[in-house]
């Protein structure tokens, strides 16, 4: 959560438009800022990372701070050397299927 004192409330029309436009040139919609604060987004890791939002009232606020961190959180590091992340269904089919031949050629 970010606290009012130390950063400056932003509503969530002004933070959609300080996300850059994605795909076809479309700017970011206030819903998938609001998406963003209630579900999150998949980090590279393949965890949920929320963006920091504060409810005042019947409005939804972050900050310019949040959405820094957020991005920050989303973005891979390149420079490491951990693994990619969680496999995909089919990845975790064909390492199993790949598993159990390996075990039959063992006579296990």
């Amino acid at each position: 959560m970010f606290y009012i004192s130390t950063e400056a409330p932003l509503p969530l029309a002004a933070a959609a438009r300080l996300v850059p436009p994605g795909r076809n040139g479309k700017r970011c919609h206030l819903s998938t800022i609001l998406r963003w604060i209630l579900t999150g987004a998949k980090a590279p890791d393949g965890s949920r990372v929320k963006l920091e939002g504060l409810r005042i009232g019947n409005r939804w606020m972050t900050s310019r701070e949040a959405l820094q961190r957020f991005a920050a959180r989303l973005t891979p590091r390149l420079d490491s050397t951990a693994p990619a992340g969680a496999r995909t269904p089919a990845r975790r089919r064909r390492d199993s299927e790949r598993a159990a031949a390996e075990l039959e050629r063992g006579g296990m």
